[in-house]
């Protein structure tokens, strides 16, 4: 799909803001309501915007470690690799699952927990087990 520069200041309003309402987005990038809605659906339809999300504050939930996690395998297989990703996406901790090269490891995972004490069983407990 080909993004025009009314596109384009369409998905950086919303990335601004996610709930901004769409008589706001139109008067921000300069269209009627109707068109704006017309764009806002077909960028959505298309799958350039996937979701509508919340940022919570980590902080504030008690979550107050951030990690970032390098993890190499024992085995460079596409059965292992789509295994570990399954796996490590049920794991609330892993906000982040990124393939990564040049590096000694395969991925870089990017964990939030409440302090090193749960870091160490998450990690102990978790990770190393898959």
């Amino acid at each position: 799909m080909k993004l025009d520069r009314t596109d384009r200041r369409i998905l950086q309003a919303m990335q601004s803001n996610a709930r901004i309402s769409n008589l706001e987005l139109a008067d921000t990038v300069g269209l009627s309501p109707t068109p704006c809605s017309r764009r806002v659906k077909r960028l959505e339809q298309s799958g350039i915007i996937r979701a509508h999300v919340t940022l919570l504050n980590q902080a504030m939930l008690g979550l107050k470690l951030t990690a970032y996690i390098g993890i190499s395998m024992d085995r460079h297989t596409p059965d292992r690799f789509e295994a570990f990703e399954a796996e490590v996406a049920l794991y609330n901790e892993v906000m982040e699952c990124s393939v990564v090269t040049g590096q000694s490891s395969d991925y870089l995972l990017r964990a939030v927990v409440p302090d090193m004490e749960y870091y160490e069983k998450f990690l102990l407990g978790k990770l190393t087990r898959i």
